[in-house]
């Protein structure tokens, strides 16, 4: 999920010197004709102006600020497997693998809080988003209610949710669209790296055997708890990587497209803003578009295992 950038209010403020008003603990995205206004204004005047700036919210903004946060991803059943559900460790398996994708959810969120300080705004930094801890990240209802129910209506068999969404203030990069993009690309990069460090290990632990109640043999080990349990890691961080990069809103993949796009094209594509994650989660229903993201996911996975044991070597 991209990082946000809008108020508590639904408006961003800013008080003299160019520094973050009241609400700035809850910043949420504004539209990118705010953003060119601003650019423009900061462009023939100092950044000193003593007067505050106040963004009205779009009947989007509020619907967001209703739903809690912005989705950060889907997880398909590749995460959690339904054969798996029935198995010897199946609560186990279950619990360790949501615990695994919380904490891969969190890297996804402190990755955009590093970029987005490495691009000159610590804000994200000084509110305590730039942690490897999950529990800030955690959302009450994309992290724990929305799959809650996903989970319960499915019968175990299908994921839905997301994380917090990071705060950026867009004013402060030092190349704003271009910079947004990068912090946008940040989380899922994140989530690349992820999926190469837990082939790493499923591949050790396979191999060698080296943890408690180890198979005997090297392919009886891969429906041991703990390969299992790194294999839904590896799935889960992969989905996470590619469906981020789909290029709709609020996704994102969305904030690289709009830097690529011209100027007078990137309100109307920021306009969709979360009606676009209603989009993309009914084109997760339809077969063509989720076979290939799965297909993409499947390639990722590959790819990381390839590089991983470098090219077959081991």
């Amino acid at each position: 999920m991209w990082p946000d950038s809008r108020g508590a209010g639904g408006g961003i403020k800013r008080a003299e010197g160019g520094q973050l008003g009241p609400h700035s603990e809850h910043l949420r995205p504004i539209c990118p004709r705010c953003y060119d206004a601003a650019e423009k204004a900061s462009a023939s005047q100092p950044r000193t102006t003593p007067k505050d700036i106040a963004i009205p919210p779009t009947l989007t903004d509020r619907l967001r600020q209703f739903l809690g946060g912005a989705t950060l991803a889907v997880v398909s059943p590749a995460v959690l497997p339904p054969a798996r559900l029935d198995g010897e460790f199946g609560v186990l398996y279950v619990v360790l693998s949501l615990a695994l994708l919380i904490l891969s959810l969190g890297i996804h969120e402190a990755a955009h809080a590093w970029a987005a300080l490495k691009c000159g705004d610590p804000t994200a930094r000084d509110l305590g988003r730039l942690t490897l801890n999950p529990i800030p990240h955690i959302d009450l209802w994309w992290t724990i209610l929305i799959p809650g129910m996903f989970l319960y209506v499915s019968n175990g068999r299908f994921l839905f949710g997301g994380a917090k969404p990071v705060p950026v203030d867009f004013h402060r990069l030092k190349n704003p669209w271009r910079d947004m993009s990068i912090v946008a690309f940040a989380g899922p990069l994140s989530n690349l790296l992820l999926v190469a460090f837990f082939v790493a290990l499923w591949k050790f632990f396979v191999t060698t055997g080296y943890y408690n109640g180890a198979a005997e043999g090297m392919y009886q080990r891969q429906n041991d708890l703990l390969p299992a349990v790194l294999m839904s890691a590896v799935g889960a961080n992969a989905i996470l990587f590619v469906f981020n990069l789909i290029p709709l809103p609020p996704l994102d993949g969305s904030r690289i497209m709009t830097w690529i796009l011209p100027s007078s094209l990137r309100e109307s594509y920021n306009a969709i803003g979360v009606f676009g994650l209603i989009g993309v989660f009914l084109l997760m229903r339809w077969e063509p578009f989720s076979d290939q993201i799965r297909r993409l996911t499947n390639m990722v996975i590959e790819g990381a295992e390839t590089v991983v044991s470098l090219g077959g070597v081991w």
